[in-house]
């Protein structure tokens, strides 16, 4: 495992980033970790890890110094995401969905919306990035849910399905169509709607194949009624906010998939070397080898890409759709390589839910399909090598 530590060790954090990372991973470790497949198990929302993590005052990590928060570097971001998902993906996607959703506050809110609200999620908030329709999945300009201002008020109607956190948060970024501009995509705006507010619904939460700790809920809007100072920005900004959210949030994902592959080869590695066949470890055949050479070389390019992109928003790049499009397509189908490979190592006993490499192949699949699916990943790329 060197050439992997070797890696781990290359990436540059503050020394104050580190003591952090260090404190999250021992957190992983010792009290997320051991829960996992309980909570696997039942699918009960992991409370118990949201309380650990919002001890740490984690969520500050993303919150700047104004607001009540400690900012930290992009890349530090990403190695919590992927250290808290190598121990329960599940958690690792509940925590990292506040930074999708509340992040486009960070950077497009006003002054008054973020000292309002920002202080919120520094000291633990829960929050949900509410995008996905039954007709409005990849191609999010499908979206139906209407924003009719009413004053000084705006009425929200529509539904919305797939949405982490959706049940739980405190704070929603609910995206949907003002009702005065005419042009589809040009009408999509963006406003914070919190818990509680009426006419807000929990339609059900799905009962999923993997990250089952994780509440995906679909939500109903019945003529919720939101304070106009909520929205961001100006009505029909939506998109713009949408698209460079969503460059932010999928290396994210990333992240997350590269902590269910990197516990799955651990995983794999540590049985192979154990378990015995004809009097010798499994390891010791070269077929075996073989495979985890490409599980190995797929990771550890991958883990390169992430840490690339990392930098590139660390210095404040604002052109890197392509490379967060390839770094998520690629984690993504690595997680599910490397997951399906630890389960075949494992024989008879990676397809019994005793065994970890079992669910770690349930919750990668996921990877592939949310914030826009592999193929529209790559027709995204593809289509970034059109000359004008």
């Amino acid at each position: 495992m060197k050439i992997f530590d070797r890696l781990d060790a290359s990436v540059n954090f503050a020394s104050e980033e580190r003591q952090l990372i260090d404190s999250v991973r021992v957190l992983a470790r010792d009290k997320i970790a051991p829960r996992a497949t309980a909570y696997d198990k039942s699918g009960d929302f992991p409370w118990d890890n949201v309380k650990a993590i919002n001890a740490l005052g984690l969520n500050a990590m993303f919150v700047p110094e104004a607001y009540g928060g400690a900012q930290m570097s992009y890349a530090a971001y990403l190695e919590c995401v992927r250290e808290i998902s190598k121990a329960c993906a599940s958690t690792g996607i509940i925590w990292a969905t506040n930074f999708h959703a509340m992040k486009p506050l960070v950077d497009w809110g006003n002054e008054e919306q973020k000292r309002r609200l920002l202080p919120r999620l520094a000291e633990g908030a829960l929050a949900s990035l509410v995008i996905t329709e039954p007709s409005a999945g990849s191609d999010a300009t499908g979206m139906k849910t209407s924003f009719t201002p009413d004053g000084d008020e705006i009425v929200v109607n529509g539904s919305k399905t797939f949405i982490t956190n959706g049940a739980h948060a405190d704070l929603l970024l609910v995206f949907g169509k003002w009702s005065e501009i005419a042009d589809s995509k040009s009408s999509i705006s963006v406003l914070i709607m919190e818990k509680g507010t009426p006419g807000l619904k929990v339609v059900r939460e799905e009962d999923k194949m993997g990250l089952r700790a994780s509440s995906t809920a679909t939500l109903a809007f019945d003529n919720c009624r939101v304070p106009r100072a909520n929205l961001l920005c100006k009505p029909g900004d939506g998109l713009k906010i949408l698209l460079a959210s969503l460059n932010k949030s999928r290396p994210s994902v990333a992240a997350h998939a590269l902590g269910i592959a990197r516990a799955a080869f651990e995983e794999a590695v540590d049985y192979i070397n154990a378990r015995k066949q004809s009097g010798r470890r499994i390891v010791e055949f070269q077929g075996i080898q073989f495979m985890l050479a490409d599980m190995a070389a797929e990771l550890a390019l991958t883990e390169s890409w992430l840490w690339h992109v990392a930098r590139m928003v660390d210095a404040g790049a604002q052109d890197f759709g392509v490379e967060s499009s390839m770094l998520k397509m690629r984690a993504s189908d690595v997680a599910m390589r490397i997951t399906t490979d630890a389960v075949q190592l494992h024989g008879g006993y990676g397809y019994i839910k005793d065994f970890r490499a079992e669910r770690l192949m349930r919750d990668a699949k996921i990877t592939q399909i949310w914030e826009g699916t592999n193929q529209i990943h790559r027709q995204l790329i593809g289509r970034s090598f059109l000359k004008k």
